[in-house]
């Protein structure tokens, strides 16, 4: 079964500084953060790549990376871009992308197949790129009414910067590892003490170092990306009086998800350790 994975690397990385985070070099070959990954993700059984990015660092892109990755998987580009649907228009001055949703709209063209999206600037670790294609391939215990959903749940311990803070989807599940509550949780910083703070001020119950997180790696199939392109626009029809700031990412669409019974999502823990390049210090030996 051909299976593809979806690489978002349109973000603007603000926090990173000057400069594109996701070219970034991580040895003396030159390979980036996204080599490792996609070396990891045809290991397991990935066929094609579909890279998300933005017009502007399109050239760069391609040379660092894409033709690269060209010569030993088959290659697709989508672009991120500002227009919106439903007759929306873009607010005067807005230059931040609409969001990790909005992000997967343009890849239905080149995506018929199960699919793994992943972030451009993070190392997510060996074992679980497999264990989500086996998912893919063979969903145990799937509900046939219901789209299904995987995503890699990370111990909070193991995706911790020592440069700042992080933001996370505290994942809750049941008996059964199926997700039934994911908060988007800011500004997550490991105290002195050995506490853990966040801007929602969560409970410990809850946010711990125990506690699984999502990293943004889900597992899923193509009507995934139709139902993107259907809530995005709901959204912007709930946030019509805030749009110049309105940002719509995966963790909260997929929490839409289950209150509405659209989708069963398992849980898929995992002990790897995540590496990311957040902040240009993360890039330090």
């Amino acid at each position: 079964m051909k299976t593809t994975l979806v690489v978002l690397a349109a973000g603007i990385g603000s926090r990173y500084g000057a400069g594109i985070k996701q070219l970034a070099k991580m040895d003396n070959n030159g390979y980036t953060i996204i080599d490792y990954s996609i070396f990891d993700a045809k290991e397991a059984g990935f066929d094609k790549v579909v890279f998300i990015i933005r017009d502007e660092i399109e050239d760069d892109f391609k040379e660092i990376i894409g033709d690269r990755i060209s010569e030993i998987m088959e290659v697709e580009y989508a672009y991120q871009r500002p227009e919106l649907p439903g007759g929306f228009k873009n607010p005067e001055g807005r230059t931040k992308p609409w969001g990790t949703v909005q992000a997967l709209i343009p890849t239905r063209e080149f995506v018929n197949e199960p699919f793994l999206v992943i972030n451009a600037d993070d190392y997510y670790g060996k074992k679980v790129f497999k264990d989500l294609h086996d998912f893919l391939v063979n969903p145990a215990n799937a509900d046939k009414d219901k789209l299904q959903i995987a995503m890699a749940g990370y111990k909070l311990k193991n995706t911790l910067s020592d440069n700042g803070t992080v933001t996370r989807g505290v994942s809750v599940g049941d008996e059964n590892n199926k997700l039934v509550k994911i908060i988007e949780t800011h500004e997550i910083k490991l105290e002195k003490d050995g506490s853990l703070s966040s801007k929602e001020n969560l409970d410990s119950d809850l946010l711990n170092l125990e506690s699984l997180v999502s990293m943004n790696m889900w597992a899923s199939y193509p009507e995934f990306i139709d139902l993107c392109d259907e809530y995005f626009e709901k959204y912007l029809v709930r946030n019509k009086d805030n749009l110049d700031k309105a940002e719509y990412v995966l963790p909260e669409m997929i929490g839409e998800f289950i209150k509405e019974n659209k989708a069963e999502i398992t849980i898929l823990p995992t002990n790897d350790k995540w590496i990311g390049i957040t902040y240009k210090e993360d890039l330090e030996p």
